[in-house]
């Protein structure tokens, strides 16, 4: 099988992680990879966060878990140890598919690397709050963003099971 199309059906979202530090150059690889989704009349919408640093990697996911109404204790980014946010200008009217094209790039490049990911969603709650806002302008960034997802990276610390694909997925006409 095509070495593409077997990464796409192997990959899965994994929700457990080793805390071992994934190396800069392979993380760059796959934000390189995200950088290069189709978007819109190729107006490339999307900017990429990537966070490495711990604490600001914990203060999102305190921001995240508040919005998701648990705990302070709860993990939505399950222990991995870096997370790509990725946002969209909202004056494209593609920016939510454009920055979910970049989403699955960003995705599929990990795997290719074998390193482990999953989609986190709140993004957009999370930058509309003050202190979202406060950390793009911390960046410099300017503009009307919205949070499209966060993809969260690391080493697996479990196996996903593959679930067989629903009947009736897909309907041809010829």
């Amino acid at each position: 099988m095509n070495e593409i199309i077997q990464n796409i059906l192997s990959r899965r979202s994994i929700r457990e992680y080793k805390q071992d530090k994934i190396p800069k150059e392979i993380i760059e690889q796959i934000v390189e990879a995200g950088t290069y989704a189709p978007s819109g009349m190729n107006m490339q919408s999307p900017i990429i966060i990537a966070i490495t640093n711990k604490e600001v990697r914990d203060k999102l996911s305190k921001l995240n878990a508040k919005i998701m109404g648990k705990g302070e204790y709860f993990d939505p980014f399950y222990g991995a140890p870096v997370v790509l946010v990725v946002l969209a200008n909202k004056k494209v009217p593609t920016y939510i598919y454009d920055g979910s094209l970049v989403m699955e790039n960003l995705m599929l490049a990990a795997k290719s690397l074998n390193i482990s990911s999953c989609w986190i969603h709140r993004a957009k709650e999370e930058f509309e709050t003050e202190e979202g806002k406060e950390i793009l302008k911390s960046l410099g960034i300017e503009g009307d963003y919205e949070g499209i997802g966060h993809c969260i990276l690391g080493y697996s610390d479990s196996v996903a099971e593959v679930k067989p694909r629903k009947e009736k997925y897909v309907y041809y006409i010829n």
